[in-house]
């Protein structure tokens, strides 16, 4: 069985398209959008904060807040694809990751305009390292799609983690901290 299966894989290997330059077809630059804030732990801890915290908050925050952040990051998004310079983005990602991760681990209840205006302005800087890294050749607006997608995924898995853990303010604020404590490390480092 193993002798066949070695020929067999060398000739699928050998058939199946190198995908390695982008910007070669439509799905290029969608992919390159959904893989992007998939690939940094900055991105990733800053967006599953945000469901976490929808959570928290409970009602129409569960909405609400998601979408703020996926709105306010395509808007930054816009920016970076132009190139109007939006001043410190790394420090504004790093504080989005300190903050987010604090309000978890508070576990306290504050008012949604706040709540969505506070998400809304750490998206920006979030859309605009997004659209001021995008690969040479892909589709602006299919990368846009795909990043806001995978946004959108991560404020989902922020959310179910939160209701898994809704019962249990423990586990909802040492996840907190160690989000903040993370945020830390990456602005220190």
């Amino acid at each position: 069985m193993f002798k066949r299966s070695v020929p067999v894989t060398i000739f699928v290997a050998a058939t199946t398209p190198a995908l390695a330059h982008t910007g070669h077809d439509a799905a290029s630059g969608f992919l390159a959008g959904l893989s992007h804030p998939l690939g940094g732990l900055d991105h990733v801890l800053a967006m599953v904060s945000v469901g976490l915290f929808a959570v928290l908050l409970g009602g129409k925050a569960l909405w609400a807040l998601p979408m703020s952040f996926v709105g306010m990051m395509l808007a930054g998004g816009i920016l970076g694809l132009t190139g109007i310079e939006v001043p410190a983005v790394e420090f504004g990602i790093a504080m989005s990751i300190i903050v987010l991760g604090a309000v978890v681990t508070w576990g306290r209840q504050c008012p949604i305009q706040a709540a969505v205006a506070l998400v809304g302005v750490f998206a920006v800087f979030h859309g605009y390292a997004h659209g001021a890294e995008i690969p040479f050749g892909s589709d602006a607006v299919l990368y846009s799609l795909g990043f806001a997608l995978a946004t959108a995924m991560l404020h989902g898995a922020g959310i179910a983690a939160g209701l898994l853990t809704l019962g249990h303010s423990t586990v909802m604020r040492t996840a907190g901290a160690a989000v903040t404590m993370t945020g830390l490390v990456l602005a220190l480092g």
